[in-house]
């Protein structure tokens, strides 16, 4: 998994930190939504990657079937 630019990870601190303050009402410091977002990345992330690659294989699996009956119908006869 690529690594997330230091900017990038502060933003998405961030939005947890907005997160648990307008869905809970808890306000939580910074380490707090580090630790969650370590959480979420490490245990949840591997989940979230490896559901979007399924995605995507079913996709190139749809296109291949598609570009094998396109290269079939302009076999000559």
């Amino acid at each position: 998994m690529p690594n997330l630019s230091v900017e990038k990870k502060r933003e998405m601190i961030r939005e947890i930190q907005t997160f648990f303050l307008e869905e809970r009402g808890e306000e939580i410091g910074e380490i707090a939504a580090e630790i969650c977002f370590e959480f979420i990345k490490d245990r949840l992330g591997p989940v979230f990657y490896n559901m979007a690659i399924h995605d995507a294989r079913d996709i190139v699996e749809q296109r291949m079937q598609t570009l094998e009956e396109d290269l079939y119908a302009l076999e000559k006869q």
